[in-house]
């Protein structure tokens, strides 16, 4: 168990760990992006990987956004939203894309 707080390590000797929430200290909706190091006995240290976990609405479905990270100037490419899901037990039957320009 472990109080998680932005940009403060939790150090652990196991290769897991539990985020420890409650209802007074949930995490927001949305998503949340946690990353791991891992350090041998050395003391040589890996480059970090990260994970982005997405807090859903019980109720309202979540869009989930998939996009190429970089294209080439001028090519098309492909906006994918087949992971968003209904944890309410609905069906994603629209999808509204929009675009917000260069940001």
């Amino acid at each position: 168990m472990a109080e998680f707080i932005i940009n403060t390590e939790v150090k652990t000797e196991t290769p897991t760990v539990e985020v420890t929430l409650s209802p007074q200290r949930p995490l927001a909706l949305g998503r949340h992006t946690f990353r791991l190091v891992v350090v041998d006995d050395a003391g040589n240290q890996s480059i970090p990987d990260d994970v982005v976990v997405i807090v859903a609405d019980t109720e309202a479905p979540t869009a989930v956004l998939n996009a190429p990270r970089s294209v080439s100037l001028g090519q098309s490419f492909m906006l994918d939203g087949t992971r968003s899901f209904d944890l309410g037990g609905g069906q994603v039957t629209t999808y509204l894309w929009t675009y917000l320009g260069q940001g």
